[in-house]
């Protein structure tokens, strides 16, 4: 799937770095069905994400739209097991997840021939800094909720009770922007899915 973005300033840059994003996803061994055809899920969750903020946000920056092709980039070789299987585990996990991921983006933006200040931009974005106070951050996070609703959130709630997915959603929700809340509400997700996610916000509207 090509990326799409608004006005790239170096068009040939831009989509040197997405096609050598998409080849260190191409890498991923753990296969996804695309409809109907096996493709490694990294890439196949790159595509996603480009084609999300794209509808969320058509003028997405360039800076923006490659920090979203490299949102999860080659995330397999760095297993949740990797880690303990705690909270603060998890925790340590994502925090080393997004250190990776920021490294290999700015390896690839350097390569391609961007600058220190564009290279340290994705990088603040995909490290995810300063959410809700800046515009792009919360962009690409907005991207990255609505990719799991639509996407993975089935899969994900068959393993789990309702009150645990509630919570999970909740902690989604507050996540998103309200630009993103209307859109979740309104996608076409399994009946389940989205009488929890009904659920979910009722209980974010009535507060703690």
């Amino acid at each position: 799937m090509a990326a799409r973005q608004s006005n790239p300033e170096n068009k040939e840059r831009f989509q040197r770095a997405i096609a050598a994003i998409d080849a260190a996803n191409n890498a991923d061994p753990n296969l996804l069905d695309d409809g109907g055809a096996a493709r490694p899920a990294a890439l196949v969750y790159s595509e996603r994400m480009t084609a999300v903020l794209a509808d969320l946000y058509p003028n997405a920056s360039e800076l923006l739209c490659l920090a979203a092709r490299a949102q999860h980039i080659r995330r397999w070789t760095i297993p949740r097991s990797s880690y303990p299987m705690d909270r603060q585990g998890y925790l340590q996990w994502r925090n080393e997840l997004k250190r990776f991921h920021a490294g290999l983006a700015g390896k690839i933006m350097e390569k391609c021939g961007y600058d220190s200040a564009e290279i340290g931009r994705v990088q603040f974005l995909l490290r995810k800094e300063s959410l809700k106070r800046d515009a792009e951050s919360q962009a690409l996070e907005d991207a990255a909720c609505i990719v799991f609703l639509k996407y993975y959130a089935e899969e994900f709630a068959a393993k789990h009770s309702d009150e645990k997915l509630i919570t999970i959603l909740r902690k989604t929700l507050v996540k998103m922007s309200g630009i993103a809340r209307k859109k979740a509400i309104v996608l076409p997700l399994p009946e389940r899915l989205r009488t929890l996610l009904g659920a979910a916000l009722a209980a974010d509207h009535a507060g703690p």
